[in-house]
């Protein structure tokens, strides 16, 4: 499952897509998450957390339909999709999360993927002269994912850059750092350079100049490995 970024006001159909065939093509059943946006639910958050346990209980739910082994669903989150992807997997085993959401039986993933991602709303994000805080929620220090039960996160694998001038890759190095004190499997890739938003980082979701960075795309089979470290099946790259 990927969710995508798009500052929680649109989603970049185009790199969603490139990246759900990118994990099609090593042999996954891809799928990717168009949650709610700004404006359709105020405060937004948890909204879009709970849109992510709905999507993948009814992967779960229809698994055999659907081609998918339900004990091997990953799940990949990229700038804010990241923060969303966050949330879920270190809220869905609290006590209020199955009442809040309507979910009763919140899927764990085997393993969760998180690019360039927002874990908690400072450093510079939201942009407060265009989405003010309240437009998003009420209760900031709920946004942060290690203020939630980190201890029963999934294995992550996270991968960002120093350069990223949008979400501080301190969100990303902190949250690391907090699955680590719980305990959590964890793999960083923090590269030495690149934008914010660089998706697969190769000529298919390059949307300008410099977005094309063939080190930073070495994320791709980095990951690849990690899930097959874990026990989920890939076709191998070549």
């Amino acid at each position: 499952m990927i969710v995508p970024g798009g500052s929680y006001t649109h989603i970049p159909e185009h790199q969603a897509e490139d990246l759900a065939l990118a994990f099609f093509a090593r042999g996954f059943q891809a799928f990717y998450l168009r949650y709610h946006f700004i404006g359709e639910k105020t405060p937004l958050l948890p909204s879009p957390v709970y849109d992510l346990g709905q999507a993948l209980a009814n992967i779960r739910d229809h698994a055999a339909e659907w081609a998918v082994d339900p004990s091997q669903i990953a799940v990949a989150g990229f700038s804010v999709g990241g923060q969303v992807v966050s949330l879920y997997d270190t809220m869905r085993s609290e006590d209020s999360f199955a009442k809040d959401s309507g979910i009763a039986e919140p899927v764990k993933p085997k393993a969760v993927i998180l690019g360039y991602s927002v874990t908690r709303l400072d450093d510079n994000f939201p942009p407060q002269d265009k989405i003010p805080m309240h437009q998003l929620t009420d209760d900031v220090p709920s946004t942060d994912a290690r203020n939630h039960n980190v201890a029963q996160a999934s294995p992550t694998f996270i991968w960002n850059t120093v350069t990223d001038n949008v979400i501080s890759p301190l969100n990303s190095l902190d949250y690391a750092t907090s699955l680590v004190k719980n305990n959590v499997s964890v793999e960083l890739h923090t590269f030495v350079e690149g934008p914010h938003g660089l998706a697969l980082s190769n000529v298919l979701t390059a949307w300008r100049p410099g977005t094309d960075l063939p080190h930073v795309a070495h994320w791709v089979p980095l990951a690849l490995e990690w899930l097959r470290y874990l026990g989920i099946d890939t076709i191998p790259v070549n």
